[in-house]
């Protein structure tokens, strides 16, 4: 501070009292602000609140899927509960939690003040609301929500009702809310890092985020495209997807996947850096090999733009596609393998405690590798032609975003939580919450590799008979996961309560490494006004 003359300190005083004289408070005080912490709890209570409604049209789903023949949704109810919960899931859900993460984090991580870009941030969050509104508001119109699949393929999209505006309009509000938030933290992770902070000695953390923010800003306007053509197609008498009138239906899925598959990416780098911050803090260790685990991450990136046509391999591509697809896609299992591994040699000979966020990650490596395998399966062009659209499918992908993204997201609340509360969690609740969510999801989820192998198709509302038993199993386990989370508010809420009666130090965790645990807990509203200097 000594630096510092004394006017301009007393000029900054000057504004923080006149700061707090006006800021509004209530309601308004999260309308108006511009402050990184508040801007990513928002963040994260709307992607909680996203988490329950995905995951009661989850349940609702399972409950008709506990006995065949139809109980008690209408196949075309049950075709928009499918669709909702999977872009409710995945926009609503994964990436607005990461982001809440994001927001709360980098800047203590890199020592800087706040988010670039303070009053667009602000923006990036409130167009979240109004699209989880026209979402779960698309139930109530006629012919209700869109039914064609997360993946809105045509000719089913281009057919359906106003549900299909409504999704194509949430779509392109929450893009735009992407975009902005990608800006904001490529340009606040490559402009205001503390002095003596190179590239090379940010936390993994940081390093994913900027990496998927690029996935993010070269991605989303390729959906906007595709949904726009979708739209035009719908009430402009263009022909982009319709066969009769000289366009495709596959082109749809190629600018779609040229999406959703970097998609997959945007949703798992941030959950690898995550694990990448909590392993080496409980194993007391270095994390192992920081600059391959700094490549491998833009390799996967890099990678997951060539790799789309995977999902695509029943469409009729010619022999030489599927080839280079299988192939390009078996590649991008190296990297992935090169993290894993670097996790695990972490981990080697460290002084390893099992809190709850450790838990948590170790069940993030044990699934998520799992969910891998099944995904370098699912690469290989015959095997995928026989397990395409089936529930093998749906079993791989809920292991890559449940056990892989919900998972580490849940580690990443019960690590930095003290930090943002001021208090620790409940140990005993906490392992409750993870015991529970581990063997919850693995009965859910596991059953269901056996019922796609034995050709069980994904999407229905109804099934074959030869599928009761791993069906029934699988939804009893879906309602105990729901369950579970349960524990998991409870165990948030007395921590903002403190009941847990423990004030978390600076630094909560000793093995924790970073400028995020030099701040006190719970964070001031303002940190590092004048910029730490990194050594």
């Amino acid at each position: 501070m000594a630096s510092i003359p004394h006017d301009s300190e007393h000029g900054h005083h000057g504004h923080d009292d006149h700061h707090d004289h006006h800021q509004p408070t209530g309601l308004m005080r999260y309308v108006t602000t511009t402050n990184h912490k508040d801007i990513g709890s928002m963040y994260m209570w709307f992607s909680f609140a996203m988490f329950i409604s995905g995951g009661i049209m989850a349940l609702l789903i399972r409950a008709e899927l506990f006995q065949p023949g139809l109980q008690i949704l209408e196949p075309e109810r049950f075709n928009q509960l499918t669709t909702l919960h999977g872009i409710v899931m995945i926009f609503g859900a994964i990436m607005p939690a990461f982001v809440g993460f994001a927001n709360w984090m980098l800047p203590l991580q890199l020592g800087a003040p706040d988010m670039a870009f303070a009053r667009m941030n602000n923006w990036s969050f409130w167009l979240l609301p109004p699209a989880a509104i026209l979402l779960i508001g698309s139930f109530f119109v006629p012919g209700g929500a869109a039914a064609g699949g997360w993946t809105l393929y045509p000719p089913l999209s281009i057919q359906a009702g106003m549900g299909m505006d409504m999704m194509i309009f949430a779509v392109h509000i929450m893009g735009a809310s992407s975009i902005m938030g990608s800006i904001n933290i490529i340009t606040t992770i490559l402009n205001l890092r503390a002095p003596g902070m190179t590239m090379m000695k940010m936390p993994m953390f940081a390093w994913t985020w900027l990496i998927t923010a690029f996935l993010l800003i070269a991605t989303m306007p390729v959906l906007a495209g595709a949904v726009t053509m979708l739209l035009t197609d719908r009430h402009f008498g263009t022909t982009f997807f319709n066969a009769a009138g000289g366009g495709d239906p596959v082109m749809f899925q190629h600018i779609f996947w040229f999406f959703g598959h970097p998609e997959v990416y945007i949703i798992a780098l941030p959950a690898f850096g995550v694990v990448s911050q909590i392993i080496p803090a409980f194993s007391r260790k270095p994390l192992f090999g920081y600059a391959s685990m700094v490549y491998a991450t833009a390799s996967i990136a890099i990678l997951s733009f060539i790799v789309w046509a995977h999902h695509m391999y029943t469409t009729g591509l010619p022999m030489a596609g599927q080839l280079y697809f299988m192939y390009a896609t078996m590649l991008i299992a190296v990297p992935t393998a090169c993290k894993i591994f670097n996790w695990l040699a972490t981990m080697w000979r460290g002084s390893i405690t099992l809190e709850t966020p450790m838990l948590f990650c170790l069940g993030f490596l044990f699934l998520f590798t799992l969910g891998g395998f099944t995904g370098l399966v699912l690469s290989l062009t015959p095997v995928d032609i026989q397990l395409h659209d089936t529930y093998y499918v749906v079993a791989h992908f809920h292991y890559v975003m449940v056990a892989g993204a919900l998972f580490s997201a849940f580690a990443a609340v019960y690590y930095w939580g003290p930090k943002w509360t001021g208090w620790m969690y409940e140990e005993k609740l906490g392992k409750i919450h993870f015991w529970w969510s581990l063997i919850a999801f693995n009965v859910t989820f596991f059953p269901q590799h056996f019922l796609g192998l034995a050709g069980m198709p994904r999407r229905i509302p109804d099934y074959n008979m030869q599928f009761t038993e791993w069906n029934a199993v699988s939804s009893v386990g879906a309602f105990a996961f729901g369950l579970a989370q349960v524990f998991f508010i409870i165990v948030v809420l007395r921590m903002i309560a403190g009941k847990s009666g423990v004030r978390a130090a600076a630094k909560p965790w000793d093995g924790a490494e970073g400028l995020e645990w030099t701040v006190p807990s719970p964070a001031p509203y303002h940190t590092f006004e004048t910029p730490p200097i990194v050594k």
